[in-house]
């Protein structure tokens, strides 16, 4: 599933037009009738997103937005209140009580699964780093807080009419931040310090114009990171859809209302510091203590946490996870053969190919001389058997190549493979509830099955499940031929390590 949504309505037949708009892109659906059933299930089941009716019988919605923002395991929740009201003092209420959005009924179907998608990705971004900064805590890395906040910066990119200026004017009398003007062309110029928000007109220079820029900015290194909303013409759903499935944070529509515009920017900019904070933990704080020096991968010392941390959350959320335990096969006969130089070149280059081929959130370790732990969060079972096929076919079919020199008078390509073990932990579908410790235990018990089943193969706990190739003979023949004669031309061979 990609997500859970809980819809709070006390009108059955609003209810039942959400769940079928959120079914039909596959998301699984929770609902409550009033506010205070909402509370409890909130707080119980901890969905991905709240769509919040603002009118309802035992608690207004406003009343409720504001319990679970104040209310530390639903404050991170994205809440979008739904309303058939479609007035400016509506609007303005429900993002003072702490929503993410505000949508009016009846629902524009496009707009509505857009700004979901939006608001999935960036709580799944933000779990992530909270994920990681709890990581840092349990370790003792904790930051010391600070009081002191600089100033952001706000880029308003429009075309420089009298429109766009008065923009500008109004934002920087009710924001403490620099408001800056640019053109399309400078704001993509890498000069000075990089915006921290960039405020977008949609039809820059021409129609959807803004809609261009924004895929730019989403792409580049430098502005990846910055809070993007996109200013949309009224009545213009397609232009809303598509801005945020381009990676817009927020969408305002013209003509702007300058009280709704300033609460935005002040939540953007409060989420954008939060982290900013927290990314650069991740980079900074713990890079000399739990980092392999070789690989630049995790150690066990922060494996081990990490791993606690994703199994206390899939038990809250009733969720499945992964760890992998991976170790290259006959890896001691690459070190013998061609010297320990060459087995750092190889346990760096299947570090990078795990790396590359897992997803964002997924955590890879190397544990032991050439082991290593990959953990999964929120993954059922046969996505984490895909998981692990994958990187044992990226592993094998292509190989490390050791370049001529001293030690080898001719470059040689070896073609590593690995075993991999792997758990299926958490509340569902059968996954085990066991501490880390123990949860490694495991995976390594199913990886010693893949080795002695032939190697080069995944092998799942409770239950033999191999994928691969048929088991291969448990050393590769490897000899070497020589040049006859100083100025034969240099070769290339392959040695298959199996």
């Amino acid at each position: 599933m990609p997500g859970r949504i809980l819809i709070v309505d006390d009108v059955a037949t609003n209810r039942m037009i959400l769940k079928a708009m959120l079914a039909g892109a596959c998301y699984e659906v929770l609902q409550a009738d009033g506010g205070a059933e909402a509370l409890v299930v909130a707080e119980r089941d901890r969905p991905d997103l709240i769509l919040l009716d603002m009118s309802m019988p035992d608690i207004d919605g406003l009343s409720v937005c504001r319990k679970l923002k104040a209310t530390p395991r639903t404050a991170d929740i994205p809440v979008i209140i739904v309303t058939a009201h479609d007035d400016t003092p509506s609007k303005l209420a429900a993002l003072e009580a702490g929503a993410e959005e505000f949508l009016s009924k009846p629902h524009d179907e496009m707009v509505l699964l857009a700004r979901v998608r939006s608001l999935l990705r960036a709580r799944s971004i933000e779990a992530e780093l909270a994920l990681r900064d709890g990581t840092s805590q349990a370790l003792g890395f904790a930051e010391a807080g600070s009081e002191f906040v600089p100033a952001g910066r706000v880029c308003l990119v429009a075309d420089a009419n009298a429109e766009a200026l008065s923009w500008k004017t109004r934002m920087s009398e009710r924001l403490h931040d620099t408001v800056e003007m640019r053109s399309r062309e400078t704001a993509l110029a890498e000069t000075g310090p990089t915006p921290d928000i960039f405020v977008v007109n949609a039809d820059l220079g021409s129609a959807g114009g803004g809609l261009l820029l924004l895929s730019e900015l989403r792409s580049r290194p430098e502005t990846r990171h910055s809070g993007i909303i996109v200013i949309v013409p009224p009545g213009n759903s397609a232009h809303a859809a598509m801005a945020l499935d381009l990676g817009a944070s927020d969408v305002v529509r013209a003509p702007i209302d300058m009280d709704e515009m300033e609460l935005r920017l002040k939540s953007m900019m409060a989420r954008k510091r939060q982290a900013d904070r927290l990314r650069r933990k991740v980079r900074d704080g713990l890079q000399m203590a739990v980092t392999d020096p070789l690989t630049g991968l995790y150690n066990r010392r922060y494996a081990l946490p990490h791993l606690e941390r994703v199994r206390e959350r899939a038990l809250e959320t009733g969720r499945n996870y992964a760890v992998m335990m991976i170790d290259l096969d006959l890896f001691k006969s690459v070190n013998d053969a061609h010297g320990h130089g060459a087995g750092d070149r190889v346990l760096k280059t299947v570090a990078e190919r795990l790396q590359t081929n897992l997803r964002t959130v997924d955590l890879v370790a190397r544990v032991g001389g050439e082991e290593f732990v990959v953990v999964l969060p929120e993954i059922n079972p046969e996505a984490a058997l895909n998981a692990a096929e994958r990187l044992r076919i990226a592993i094998s079919k292509t190989p490390v190549t050791l370049p001529a020199g001293p030690a080898r008078p001719m470059p040689v390509d070896l073609t590593q493979t690995v075993s991999i073990g792997l758990v299926i932990g958490g509340a569902a579908q059968g996954g085990l509830d066991d501490d880390a410790e123990q949860l490694l235990e495991t995976a390594d018990s199913a990886l010693y099955r893949a080795k002695a089943s032939g190697r080069n193969r995944v092998v799942l706990a409770n239950g033999v499940r191999r994928r691969g190739d048929r088991p291969k003979p448990a050393v590769a023949p490897t000899t070497y031929p020589t040049p006859s004669a100083p100025s034969m031309p240099a070769q290339r061979l392959t040695v298959e390590i199996r």
